[in-house]
């Protein structure tokens, strides 16, 4: 018994961990993406860097891969065993009473998030492999810009795109804050910590979509 409940705490922290992790990540993703709508030099300045820097490419890329893979895969973990303890050990147990629709689907939510992470390799990660490794076409600093411009001109693409967010702001309200539970933060700083995940996982999802939206308006009205 004990094994098994120190397994269970240790993939718990370890959940907690990978999405904290995936945070750190989708905040840097956030802050270049938000440069795009003041200023496409920075943007360019910012995404080439990114696309071309040794350590970042072929260091951090690999485990942000890994680490998005293991955080949904423990994720499937953990759902299965909560589900098989409750089945278990209650004989009634009433979901809507003892805990949120958030909380209850995260499985749901994780499984759209994933989807859409698919979707982006499948647009961006893809092309860019394709274009730096196997055409080989020479680095061009002021390319990512109008990529992007690209990406967001299909209205279905952006709707896409939104709505994977609002699952994602799902996601985060529920999942934050559980990550520093798991972590053992001190409850009388409980109420700080809330406040700061509803905030974040409310205003960066909207930011990501604010940033599709503008820039389908932007190229609908230039174009």
């Amino acid at each position: 018994m004990g094994i098994k409940l120190g397994s269970s705490i240790i993939r718990k922290v370890a959940m907690a961990l990978s999405g904290l992790f995936l945070i750190i990540f989708l905040t840097q993703h956030f802050i270049i993406n938000i440069t795009s709508v003041f200023n496409k030099n920075i943007f360019n300045m910012l995404s080439h860097f990114m696309g071309n820097n040794f350590i970042i490419q072929f260091i951090f890329q690999p485990i942000l891969i890994f680490g998005v893979i293991f955080h949904f895969v423990m994720g499937f973990i953990l759902e299965w065993q909560n589900r098989n303890a409750r089945s278990t050990n209650y004989q009634v147990y009433d979901n809507s009473s003892n805990s949120s629709w958030v909380s209850r689907n995260m499985i749901i939510s994780g499984i759209v998030v994933l989807s859409f992470l698919a979707l982006h390799f499948y647009d961006f990660w893809i092309p860019e492999i394709k274009y730096k490794y196997i055409e080989s076409l020479p680095a061009n600093p002021d390319r990512y810009y109008p990529e992007l411009i690209h990406k967001f001109k299909d209205p279905i693409k952006v709707i896409i795109y939104c709505v994977s967010f609002v699952f994602l702001s799902l996601h985060l309200l529920h999942g934050f804050a559980s990550s520093f539970r798991s972590l053992g933060a001190n409850s009388k700083f409980y109420y700080s910590i809330n406040l700061f995940t509803i905030v974040y996982s409310i205003f960066i999802p909207l930011g990501f979509c604010f940033i599709a939206l503008y820039h389908l308006l932007i190229s609908n009205v230039t174009h």
